[in-house]
C-alpha cells in the first residue's frame, strides 16, 4: 500500500478514536472489518499509530500545534512507527521540514503534564499515592504490555507447555510469581499454535492469574465468580478445582457470558455454569445465600490498571465515573457477601490504580461487616497457592500489583473469611 494511503487511513482512524465515544479496540476492530483491503502489516501499523497517540496524546498535540493541515494527520505523522524513508513518500516538503523541526525539540525540558501524558485529575491522585514512584509508573504505562499465558492445569503442566512452545519456535519463560504462567516473547499468532488450539493455555495477564489463585478454590467446592465477564478468572478457578465441584459464572451481560462459551469449550471444563443475572439482588443469587465456599467479586471498575493495553481509558474516565464505580462496587460486594458460607472466603478485586476503588472499598466493608467477616491477609492465600516471592506483591493485608514494580497490569485484591 502506498504510504499516503496508509496515512489517510491513520488520519480517519484517529478522527474516530479521538471522539472517545467507544473503546479504542472496538473502533479499530470495526474499521478493519469494513476495510478488508488492509493486510496484517497495514493493520499492525495503524494500530501502533493509534495507540501511540493515545499514550502520548498531550505531548503529540503540543508538538502538532506548530504544523499545518488536519490535526489528526499531524498526530499520525508524529506517531509513525518504523521506516522514516517509507513515510517520506507521503509527505509534502513543508511536512518534511516540520518533522525535522519537531525532532530537535527537547521533550525532557517540557512541563510535567506533557511528559506524563495523564489527565490532571489522575496525575494528581497518583502522585499523592506514589510520591517518587510516580515517574517510574508513568514510564511503565507508556510501554505496551507483554503477552502472558496461563497454563490450563486441568489439561497440561507448565513444563510440557513450555517445551511445546519451544518446539514451535516460540520463546517463552516462566512468570516471576504465578506458578501457572508463561511470558511469551513477541506477539505470535496464538490462534495457530497447537497448545492454544488444544485448550492447554489461555491469554491472561500474570496479575489476573494471581487474583484467581488468591481465591484458593479446591476440588469439590461450590464457588462463584460474581462478575465473570469474559471468564478469564473463571476458567483459571475451574482448572484449579480440577474440573470438580460447581463453579457459577454470574454476570449481568449475556453478551459477555456468550464470549465465555467458546473458551469454556476449548478448556474442557465441565464444572462451570454461566448464569446471567439482573443485579446483585437477583433471586438466583438469593437461593444460594450462605451456601458458597468461595466467592470472587472481580468488580466493574475504571480499568485504569490496564492503561498499557487500553490507553484510551485515561481520557474516557473522569472523577465522576470513578465515584460512580465506587458506589456500585460497594453494593456489589455487599450483595456477593451474602453467598459466602461460614468459614468460606470472599475476595474483592479490581484492575484499578486508585485507592477509591481499592483500599477505600475494602476498609469500608471490613468496618461494616466486622461481626460477620474477618480480614484475611492475601499473602496467606497466595503462599498456599505456591506463588513465588509473595512479600513483593502485598501491601499490608492486600495484594497490590503495579506495572513498574511487577511487570503486570495494576491489580488490587482483598480477602475475608466468613465468621
Amino acid at each position: 500500500m502506498h504510504p499516503n494511503a496508509l496515512v489517510e487511513h491513520a488520519t480517519e482512524l484517529l478522527h474516530r478514536v479521538l471522539r472517545f465515544d467507544a473503546p479504542a479496540d472496538g473502533v479499530l476492530s470495526d474499521y478493519f472489518r469494513r476495510q478488508r483491503q488492509l493486510g496484517p502489516r497495514e493493520r499492525h501499523t495503524l494500530a501502533e499509530i493509534v495507540y501511540a497517540v493515545l499514550r502520548r496524546r498531550l505531548l503529540l498535540q503540543h508538538l502538532a500545534q506548530s504544523g499545518q493541515g488536519e490535526i489528526e494527520r499531524r498526530l499520525a505523522l508524529l506517531a509513525w512507527p518504523g521506516n522514516a524513508a517509507y513515510l517520506r513518500a507521503a509527505l509534502s516538503p513543508q511536512e518534511v521540514q516540520w518533522l525535522e523541526q519537531v525532532e530537535r525539540v527537547d521533550t525532557a525540558a517540557l512541563p510535567p503534564r506533557l511528559r506524563h501524558n495523564l489527565p490532571d485529575w489522575l496525575a494528581d491522585r497518583l502522585q499523592d499515592q506514589l510520591g517518587d514512584d510516580f515517574w517510574p509508573l508513568v514510564a511503565a504505562l507508556g510501554q505496551p504490555a507483554p503477552l502472558d499465558l496461563r497454563v490450563n492445569i486441568a489439561k497440561a503442566s507448565r513444563e510440557a507447555v513450555l517445551a511445546a512452545l519451544t518446539q514451535q519456535g516460540i520463546a517463552a519463560q516462566a512468570t516471576s510469581h504465578s506458578p501457572i504462567g508463561l511470558r511469551v516473547q513477541g506477539k505470535p499468532a496464538l490462534h495457530k499454535v497447537d497448545v492454544f488450539l488444544r485448550g492447554e493455555v489461555e491469554v491472561q495477564d500474570e496479575g489476573s492469574q494471581l487474583i484467581a489463585l488468591a481465591v484458593g478454590a479446591r476440588r469439590g467446592e461450590m464457588v462463584a465468580d460474581f462478575c465473570a465477564g469474559g471468564g478469564g478468572k473463571t476458567l483459571a478457578i475451574g482448572a484449579a478445582m480440577r474440573n470438580t465441584g460447581r463453579l457459577y459464572a454470574f454476570d449481568i451481560s449475556g453478551h459477555r457470558l456468550a464470549g465465555l462459551r467458546p473458551r469454556l469449550a476449548r478448556s474442557g471444563l465441565s464444572n462451570v455454569y454461566p448464569v446471567q443475572i439482573a443485579h446483585e439482588r437477583d433471586d438466583r443469587i438469593k437461593r444460594l445465600a450462605g451456601k458458597i465456599d468461595r466467592v470472587l467479586v472481580d468488580a466493574p471498575c475504571s480499568g485504569l490498571g490496564t492503561l498499557r493495553r487500553s490507553p484510551d481509558l485515561k481520557w474516557r474516565q473522569t472523577p465522576e465515573t470513578v465515584a460512580r464505580f465506587a458506589v456500585d462496587q460497594a453494593a456489589i460486594l455487599a450483595g456477593a457477601a451474602r453467598l459466602v458460607k461460614a468459614g468460606g472466603r470472599l475476595v474483592y478485586a479490581t484492575c484499578s490504580l486508585l485507592r477509591e476503588e481499592n483500599e477505600a472499598i475494602a476498609e469500608a466493608f471490613s468496618a461494616g461487616q466486622a461481626g460477620k467477616f474477618r480480614p484475611l491477609p492475601v499473602a496467606e492465600a497466595l503462599r498456599r497457592a505456591q506463588v513465588d516471592a509473595v512479600e513483593a506483591l502485598v501491601a499490608g493485608p492486600y495484594l497490590r500489583l503495579w506495572p513498574h514494580r511487577h511487570g503486570s497490569d495494576a491489580f488490587f485484591a482483598a480477602a475475608w473469611e466468613r465468621i
